[in-house]
């Protein structure tokens, strides 16, 4: 039972810093695909 919890605050904090940097990343990854997706139609005016 000890080994457990020494695991889960050894391994679990960088886990949830991990998800929480994904989460970010994937919401400006989103903005810059949208940004290409619409560069064309920029470029032609």
């Amino acid at each position: 039972m000890e080994a457990w919890v020494s695991f889960i605050t050894e391994v679990g904090f960088p886990i949830a810093v991990t998800f929480y940097l994904l989460h970010r990343v994937e919401g400006k990854l989103n903005q810059l695909i949208e940004s290409i997706h619409a560069l064309p139609d920029k470029m032609k005016h």
